[in-house]
């Protein structure tokens, strides 16, 4: 009989650490976007009395369609920080996973990016202009953010130090699932997870960039639609794996992907998941008292408690047989006088 469990945060061999790394955490996702959208800020004073009294700051498809005060023209730049601060705060708080952290201050430095090309070109192609509504299309100004925003993304992921190495002390507890698998047995378990129901809106938000990218009669802003649709094969099909080495949630095109050592493996239990509640969405989430999941659907997931108060979850088919091997084989790499502490347990199926 299979049955579902779980582990308090609090539980045997779970000391609750600090988020890592946090003075490099606070310099990517906060002084670096903050000093970027700087940049236009300090360009619109001193382009004050060269910019129109109305200002463009929307476009259409027949020019610009929404106008505001030179105060407003900082809005934007109000709005970015206010997201910057919450990535960075996130990061610095809950990030004890390092994929979690590296990913929100990625996004963070990659937001800064973004508001300072955007806004820092839509002002200077407005200088010396009697009325914003004169002012030439922003299509070409958002693709440069957005490469820009990949870019800085990207170097701010590389730059954020990743997890140190730290393997688990104590056997894993003897009332965890296991499967019965002697010391010369080897076993691997593998199974591929997908979101189908994430398949229509994502077809419709490419669709729908496609059909702007036409009517804006802006060519290059098919980009947008391309790299989304590479994005989103990338995020919503992935490959499952439990071996000798641990836990393996890999893309189907080869990246991204999550891992925990097997010598990082506290306890892996079976849980179940609701994305909105818990998680506030679909993909590679924080949730929750900190946890990192990867969400790809409602249901049975396989949770594991690992070292440095970090805890995963992914969604997936057969979570149980999963978590009972990974346990299994965890507990085949402590030390031996660890598992001596309580004796070896007797295998019990998942």
């Amino acid at each position: 009989m299979t049955t579902t469990s779980t582990t308090p945060a609090g539980a045997r061999g779970d000391e609750r650490t600090a988020p890592p790394h946090r003075r490099s955490t606070t310099l990517l996702a906060l002084v670096l976007p903050l000093a970027l959208m700087a940049v236009p800020a300090l360009a619109a004073l001193g382009w004050r009395d060269e910019l129109p009294e109305r200002i463009a700051n929307h476009w259409g498809a027949d020019g610009p369609d929404g106008f505001s005060s030179f105060a407003g023209a900082f809005v934007p730049l109000l709005v970015g920080t206010g997201l910057c601060v919450a990535q960075w705060a996130f990061a610095f708080w809950r990030g004890h996973d390092g994929v979690t952290r590296r990913g929100l201050v990625a996004t963070s430095a990659g937001l800064g990016a973004l508001y300072a090309v955007v806004v820092t070109g839509t002002l200077a192609s407005q200088r010396g202009l009697a009325d914003g509504a004169l002012a030439p299309g922003g299509g070409p100004t958002v693709v440069l953010g957005l490469a820009a925003a990949v870019v800085v993304a990207g170097v701010a992921f590389l730059l954020a130090p990743a997890d140190a190495r730290l393997p688990a002390r104590g056997p894993v507890d003897a009332d965890a699932r296991r499967v019965p698998l002697s010391r010369t047995q080897r076993a691997a378990w593998t199974r591929t997870v997908g979101s189908p129901s994430a398949l229509l809106p994502a077809g419709a938000v490419v669709a729908a960039t496609t059909v702007l990218a036409a009517v804006l009669d802006e060519w290059v802003a098919l980009l947008v639609p391309v790299g989304l649709s590479v994005l989103l094969a990338a995020m919503l099909l992935w490959r499952v794996t439990v071996d000798a080495r641990g836990l393996e949630a890999r893309s189907v095109l080869g990246w991204p992907r999550v891992r925990v050592p097997v010598d990082e493996v506290q306890r892996a239990d079976v849980v179940d998941v609701r994305p909105l509640r818990e998680f506030g969405g679909w993909g590679y989430r924080l949730g929750r008292g900190g946890r990192a999941g990867l969400v790809l659907r409602a249901g049975e997931a396989i949770q594991v408690r690992r070292t440095g108060s970090r805890v995963l979850v992914v969604t997936v088919d057969d979570a149980a047989t999963a978590a009972a091997l990974l346990n299994t084989l965890a507990d085949r790499r402590r030390p031996r006088d660890d598992r001596a502490e309580r004796g070896t347990p007797r295998a019990t199926a998942g």
